[in-house]
């Protein structure tokens, strides 16, 4: 387990370095086709290895026995289920905040030329932001099955 987790850590660290060396030495890169092929390597890697993290995960919740006086400690594969439940709030969250950006922006101009157009743009901005109460209302509800 804890090589999967060295062997993620290194991916992660060679992608943020084969980033900052393309950012700040841009005109030293000859070949294009060869740094996509080893980000798409690294991105590979690390996919495959996060899938075997999480089925070695999910093997230790299912085998985890109670703990005396009834306190569970949180395995990896119980870690691994509450980032899961984040996410819908967390990609609930980005797409709320970039929905509502150009929303509101469109709003302040109607609102500067037609001032009695309020009432309706504060529906369509509603309607944006609802976007982060549906997240956070999926993520409630996976809560519950754990």
């Amino acid at each position: 387990m804890y090589y999967l987790l060295a062997i993620v850590t290194l991916i992660v660290l060679g992608t943020i370095a084969t980033g900052f060396y393309l950012t700040y030495e841009p005109a030293s890169v000859s070949s294009t086709k060869r740094i996509r092929q080893s980000v798409f390597f690294n991105i590979a890697v690390f996919s495959l290895t996060v899938l075997a993290l999480i089925t070695m995960g999910v093997q230790d919740v299912m085998a985890q026995m109670d703990a005396p006086g009834g306190i569970k400690e949180i395995s990896m594969g119980m870690g691994l289920a509450l980032l899961g439940i984040g996410l819908p709030t967390a990609g609930a969250t980005i797409g709320a905040g970039i929905a509502v950006g150009p929303v509101a922006s469109a709003a302040l101009a109607v609102i500067v030329e037609k001032p009695e157009l309020f009432g309706r743009s504060l529906v369509y901005l509603g309607l944006a932001e609802g976007i982060a109460i549906y997240g956070l209302v999926v993520s409630i509800l996976l809560l519950g099955k754990i």
